[in-house]
């Protein structure tokens, strides 16, 4: 949960907490880069690019065939592309691999305290820990509109959770999908992250993690690999975001518009999946919210980013900057890979609706805090949505 940011953490208003950012980030054996990332074959033919991102490519000095042959891989920051207009994501079939996709986690990192903001508005007495529990298989009946993001960065393959959402463009038939800002984007010290793609009900039938070093492609993504075409984070998590001290953490949300790599079946993701949820902007404040529950794919131990996992509590509030929104925060034992999983809570219809997505939390996975909803979420939302009505 931070900016790659796999769980970043905040601090309480008591007591200052070693943050760890929950969730993205390469696997254990590549952590600290002494490791190469295992080499992946770029066939030009499984390389579907649009005319309009290679001209976007070309005006940043990229050259296509480099790409093709693995210049995706260059992080220098020349080529990195950062602002929100930059943002492009070649489809690479079959990049993601069962390999891949099982190895891609971020362990997580301790902050010290004085990386901290500290508490300077309202935030309550630090959440009891709630002992995360599984998701029942199959994830399709009973978390349908849940999965994994995965992306690369300079540090490797990493992971985080998202949320299939609504969109009122397109009634029943969505492709877009919810997550942290630092699922997508570094923030303020960096761009976007490339290769980004969602992958819905990942290993479906909750196999161990034995079983998935055999399994197919099929069996661990049985609703296909849905690769970003756009993505809009906040201009406040580009601009302010950090790995590390919770830095903005109440914008730290992202939305995914996605399209399926292996082409179009005439399903969107919403149909694909049979379900996804409302997105609520006007969210409730705390007091009126009698419970809340977070999914996700926890990665840092004693996880290992394999199953999907559910937290629910009922929320409290956490005040990084008196300046800034107040985030909800609840007791959570998820780890590093939860980040950008989404947070349920009834809407004024009593219906489920998204109303956060988990950003940080500490070392010690007590807690998570997660963003609430509000103007600038709906000004991200709107942005993706509009930009594709009328496709």
């Amino acid at each position: 949960m931070r900016s790659i940011r796999p769980l970043l953490m905040a601090a309480s208003a008591v007591a200052a907490l070693t943050l760890t950012v929950t969730a993205c980030g390469p696997s254990e054996e590549n952590a600290g880069g002494d490791k190469p990332v295992a080499p992946v074959s770029l066939d030009p033919d499984k390389i579907k690019i649009p005319e309009d991102l290679k001209e976007r490519l070309k005006e940043h000095g990229i050259d296509l065939d480099k790409w093709r042959d693995g210049e995706w891989k260059n992080w220098d920051r020349d080529k990195w592309l950062r602002e929100a207009k930059d943002f492009v994501n070649p489809i690479i079939e079959d990049l993601w691999d069962p390999d891949r996709m099982r190895e891609a986690e971020r362990p997580d990192k301790p902050v010290e305290e004085e990386d901290i903001s500290g508490d300077k508005g309202v935030t309550d007495p630090t959440p009891d820990p709630v002992r995360a529990k599984a998701v029942a298989a199959k994830y399709h009946d009973n978390a349908p509109e849940s999965g994994k993001v995965f992306f690369d960065g300079p540090e490797g393959s990493m992971v985080c959770s998202a949320t299939v959402v609504k969109d009122p463009a397109h009634p029943g038939k969505s492709n877009l999908v919810w997550t942290a800002g630092h699922c997508v984007h570094k923030g303020k010290q960096g761009g976007w992250y490339r290769n980004i793609a969602f992958v819905p009900s990942y290993n479906d039938a909750a196999m161990e993690t034995a079983q998935l070093e055999k399994a197919t492609r099929a069996q661990i993504a049985p609703y296909g690999v849905w690769w970003a075409d756009w993505v809009k984070t906040s201009d406040q998590w580009i601009s302010e975001g950090a790995s590390t001290g919770g830095a903005g953490a109440p914008y730290d949300f992202a939305v995914i518009k996605v399209t399926p790599e292996k082409g179009s079946s005439g399903k969107s993701l919403e149909e694909t999946v049979g379900s996804a949820l409302p997105v609520d902007f006007n969210a409730p404040a705390v007091p009126k919210i009698a419970s809340m529950t977070a999914t996700g794919y926890p990665a840092a131990p004693p996880f290992d980013g394999q199953k999907a996992f559910q937290c629910q509590d009922k929320p409290g509030r956490l005040s990084l900057k008196a300046e800034q929104p107040t985030m909800y925060r609840i007791g959570c034992t998820m780890t590093g890979g939860s980040s950008g999983g989404g947070w349920v809570a009834q809407d004024s219809d009593g219906k489920p609706a998204l109303v956060s997505n988990t950003s940080i939390g500490p070392s010690t996975a007590g807690w998570l805090a997660g963003p609430r909803f509000g103007p600038e979420a709906k000004a991200v939302f709107d942005e993706v949505s509009k930009k594709y009505a009328g496709q």
